[in-house]
């Protein structure tokens, strides 16, 4: 069940963001000319585009929360991979490093080219 509704809601996100890219920024919908007595005129593409993008954005979020739900909800048994627990310990101290002298520089050194 979890993976059906996991792929309708695929489907519905795919179907949502192809009718919000299909408007125009505007909000006139597609914006293909046209008679204005046909069906699909400039002004029925934009209605039709806003009516479905609003029903696909109720549905994405129903199926959101339905999702949600059925995960929250699945009583299987909750099982944690250990196999590396040792790989990951942690190590010995290190022994700090005692510092080495420095040295100052002699007078007969060459200068250090930059």
């Amino acid at each position: 069940m979890f993976t059906f509704l996991l792929v309708v809601q695929g489907l519905v996100a795919a179907a949502l963001v192809g009718s919000i890219l299909m408007q125009k920024s505007e909000g006139g919908g597609l914006g293909v000319g046209g008679s204005s007595s046909g069906f699909m005129t400039a002004r029925g593409q934009a209605d039709f585009l806003t009516r479905a993008t609003a029903i696909l954005a109720t549905l994405f979020v129903a199926l959101s929360i339905t999702l949600a739900a059925i995960a929250g909800s699945s009583e299987r048994e909750v099982s944690i991979d250990t196999s590396l627990v040792n790989e990951f310990a942690p190590a010995a101290p290190v022994q700090p490093v005692e510092p080495v002298p420095s040295e100052a520089p002699s007078d007969d050194a060459a200068p250090i080219a930059e």
